[in-house]
């Protein structure tokens, strides 16, 4: 039966979008980094209740469609929510069985004054990737690399750049990373999968940013010894505090293995988790013995970081920052987050206007070469209007799932198109809020590092060119026809 009601017009199509965009920059003047924490997911209802209003008395849709579209639409996220919440947990547990300050430990060993710059930028994609946070690593680690380029004479701006870059890499190929689990819940792909398809563009792009970075360093003279204070001093705490040993790599070593064996995503985090617990009670015995207070047995410990987190006091607030996250409880606004953008995407899609939108877009799409810069185009733009890397993912993502589709093209494709614009490019925007962000933690002008981003802007370029050449843009498997 052909649905009665009307089709939308571009203009009215664009009036959910405008009140979103209108509401989220008001968010950010007002809340600034707490945007995330609430206003922007009351924002992202409000649009959808705007949504629902126009296709209920303009459209004549009966209410009971959008709703079941947008419980449709919550559900398709739920895969993605749930990894959530393990990846909660399995921080937590992997912070205080020591399996994360490991990685951090000896990325810092690494630091070498002759190489600063692409050493830098190397170190901070090792916390990043360990800890699945950017924001994170530019807060800690990022700051004693800042002290140390001061104290090697180098300018500031590169020195950001260096741990921008290293950092976004990071944050982008962690499975610990929550921007890293939206994309292929946006797109409909699973996590791994994305993140082995998103080798292709962020490979190269990190690769050539640390040649950069290489190439940069020889311009600049640093005079007299680095003061590695700072980074000494962590490197000190983490080695009292941890029972810090190369055995501890076994367990991500496990769920890497199981990665390339193509393991679901759920079942090989969870087995992560809970060898990070195993790991907790087999190495960390004296960390539990200090950190159990009022008769807490080591049960209670562990499940209490699961939900709540790791949190510790070791006198050293960089350190103290870096390590007290984890949990479920802190993944729970993401989460938030990501039912309010799929409720707000559910009403777009059922009263027509998410298709009206794309298909406005798409009149300039002759070819995946477009369609993909299409798609990073957006990304982009939707980071300097709605200021917020999340939102980046979750509209295109929404406006250019069927258009993929069509063209026969895989999902990973698509969250990896996402990733290379929406998540790296938010930085570079001294209004968005991860510009704002970094900015100042690191204490540097968004412009005066900008230049310097090289991972952050070489990964859209590459992702666009690798699309136009045609090459690793995988088409959707053709399930066998059954005799």
């Amino acid at each position: 039966m052909e649905n009665k009601w009307k089709e939308p017009s571009v203009i009215l199509s664009f009036i959910p979008i405008l009140v979103l965009l209108g509401l989220l920059i008001t968010n950010v003047m007002i809340f600034k980094d707490s945007a995330t924490s609430g206003p922007n997911q009351l924002a992202l209802g409000i649009a959808a209740a705007v949504t629902t209003a126009l296709g209920f008395f303009f459209l004549k849709m009966p209410y009971s469609y959008i709703e079941d579209t947008i419980f449709s639409s919550i559900g398709r996220a739920m895969q993605a929510n749930i990894i959530l919440l393990v990846v909660g947990s399995l921080i937590g547990l992997w912070i205080i069985s020591g399996i994360v300050p490991a990685m951090i430990y000896y990325g810092l060993k690494i630091i070498n004054p002759t190489f600063f710059l692409p050493v830098a930028c190397i170190v901070c994609a090792f916390v990043s990737i360990a800890t699945g946070s950017s924001w994170s690593t530019a807060g800690t680690v990022g700051l004693a690399l800042i002290g140390i380029g001061k104290a090697l004479n180098i300018p500031i701006g590169p020195v950001a750049g260096a741990i921008i870059s290293g950092a976004y890499f990071g944050d982008k190929m962690s499975p610990l990373s929550d921007t890293t689990n939206l994309a292929p819940a946006m797109a409909g792909t699973d996590l791994f999968t994305h993140i082995r398809h998103m080798v292709y563009t962020t490979g190269p792009a990190i690769i050539l940013a640390v040649i950069l970075f290489f190439i940069l360093g020889f311009f600049y003279q640093g005079q007299g010894a680095a003061s590695t204070g700072d980074v000494a001093v962590i490197i000190e705490k983490l080695d009292e505090i941890f029972a810090i040993g190369p055995h501890l790599f076994i367990v991500p070593g496990v769920v890497l293995f199981m990665v390339i064996k193509k393991t679901p995503a759920l079942p090989a985090l969870v087995i992560g988790t809970f060898l990070g617990g195993v790991f907790a009670l087999l190495f960390q015995q004296e960390l539990l013995s200090n950190l159990s207070k009022d008769g807490m047995n080591y049960y209670s410990l562990l499940i209490k970081t699961a939900f709540g987190g790791f949190s510790i006091e070791s006198g050293n607030a960089a350190l103290d920052s870096l390590l007290s996250r984890g949990g479920m409880a802190q993944m729970l606004n993401t989460v938030w987050l990501i039912i309010m953008a799929m409720i707000f995407g559910g009403t777009l899609e059922a009263t027509g206007m998410l298709h009206k939108i794309a298909q406005t877009i798409l009149r300039f799409v002759f070819g995946v070469g477009s369609l993909v810069a299409a798609t990073l185009g957006s990304a982009i733009v939707l980071n300097m209007t709605a200021c917020d890397q999340y939102l980046a993912i979750v509209v295109p993502g929404r406006m250019f799932k069927e258009a993929y589709d069509d063209y026969g093209l895989h999902p990973k494709n698509l969250s990896r198109a996402l990733e290379d614009s929406g998540t790296v490019t938010s930085v570079l925007v001294p209004w968005n809020t991860c510009g704002a962000y970094f900015s100042g933690v690191l204490g540097v002008s968004t412009l005066v590092y900008l230049p310097f981003c090289f991972f952050n802007m070489l990964s859209p370029m590459v992702s666009a060119t690798l699309a136009f050449s045609g090459i690793t843009m995988d088409k959707k498997e053709t399930p066998p026809e059954v005799e």
